[in-house]
């Protein structure tokens, strides 16, 4: 039997103006542009950790501590900076952001069964499925306390409505899992609501406490929706490409846990029957077996899947760029363009 040919996965996907130090700078920059608020929310953090129920800020602190970017939290203070707000508010509202996404981090690593987040052991792992659910229910309550005591209605309909359509994207995502007939509107309907909504969500209260006009709220909140899409789709084709110490999981974890991502889409709306067949069987079938992910990357590489991810998220980020050519031509909205270029050529 002839040997199959050695398949180099740091190198399967075809990545542009990929240099990973380069990214790493585009974002430390950032980061540093609103250290001072960034501080603030990190205690801001702390304090709402608390609670008498010591079980709640052990395996809350766990995930907090655990790293992360702040991606989200930052979207808020540099919007709201870039439009000139000089106050407070966007502090609380920034850690609000950020109890949002790591309640929304708890409960998918209990749907996923997740044992590894960022190369440290899962919540869940750690205490177990329940005490991960309710405290994130814990954190969830958490940010609608901060939301009501920013007492702004329109931050208060932004977010929480945020947190319906994340929950519902959830619930989609469920749906599809394994089912490869999913198609690109559903796919791409389900990130757009469980992962880009809250980038979405993120951005636009920067410009409500900045007090802007409705257009420029409308024009944030855009440029957090594209931002979000693409940077989900970057993550889709990472999991093809990158190295466990990079993302904290292994290469092709998406494929063995059967999600249906754009590039596997992709790749069994192009195949031909046999292809399919695989597809059908390794994924909605849950029948894995060694070498299937190797063959998986062959076919994702034959129908160029991965590079059409890839620009489909480079399309995104574009207007998400286009979506600041309004606002004042400052170092915050530099930033917010350095940051949609971090997002989709970034390697982690």
């Amino acid at each position: 039997m002839q040997s199959k040919p050695e398949l180099s996965l740091s190198a399967a996907v075809p990545m542009q103006n990929h240099n990973a130090s380069a990214t790493r700078r585009t974002f430390e920059r950032l980061s540093e542009l609103v250290a001072d608020d960034l501080n603030q929310v990190n205690q801001v953090i702390v304090h709402n950790l608390q609670s008498p129920v010591a079980l709640i800020s052990q395996l809350a602190g766990h995930l907090v501590a655990s790293g992360g970017k702040r991606l989200r939290p930052i979207l808020t203070l540099t919007t709201a900076r870039m439009c000139g707000y000089d106050g407070d508010r966007h502090v609380n509202l920034a850690a609000c952001v950020e109890f949002i996404h790591t309640a929304t981090l708890l409960h998918d690593d209990v749907v996923d069964n997740s044992a590894l987040r960022r190369g440290s052991a899962t919540a869940n792992a750690v205490w177990g499925n329940k005490p991960s659910v309710l405290v994130g229910d814990f954190l969830f309550s958490r940010s609608f306390q901060l939301m009501v005591s920013d007492g702004s209605l329109d931050v208060l309909r932004i977010l929480s409505d945020a947190s319906a359509i994340i929950a519902e994207g959830e619930v989609d995502q469920l749906m599809i899992s394994n089912d490869v007939s999913t198609g690109v509107d559903a796919y791409m309907g389900v990130i757009q609501a469980k992962t880009a909504t809250l980038f979405a969500a993120a951005s636009e209260i920067g410009a409500v406490v900045s007090g802007r006009s409705a257009e420029d709220q409308a024009a944030l909140r855009t440029y957090g929706m594209s931002l979000g899409i693409a940077f989900q789709l970057v993550d889709d084709v990472l999991d093809y490409s990158a190295l466990q110490a990079d993302l904290g999981k292994a290469v092709g974890d998406d494929f063995r846990d059967g999600k249906i991502t754009l590039p596997i889409v992709y790749a069994i709306a192009r195949g031909d029957d046999e292809e399919k067949v695989f597809w059908r069987r390794t994924l909605e079938d849950e029948d894995q077996r060694e070498g299937d992910l190797e063959h998986a990357m062959t076919l994702l590489t034959r129908h160029n899947c991965l590079q059409d991810a890839m620009d489909e998220a480079r399309r995104h980020g574009e207007e998400a760029q286009r979506m600041l050519s309004d606002f004042p031509d400052n170092d915050y909205r530099s930033a917010l363009l350095e940051l949609v270029d971090f997002c989709v050529d970034r390697e982690f």
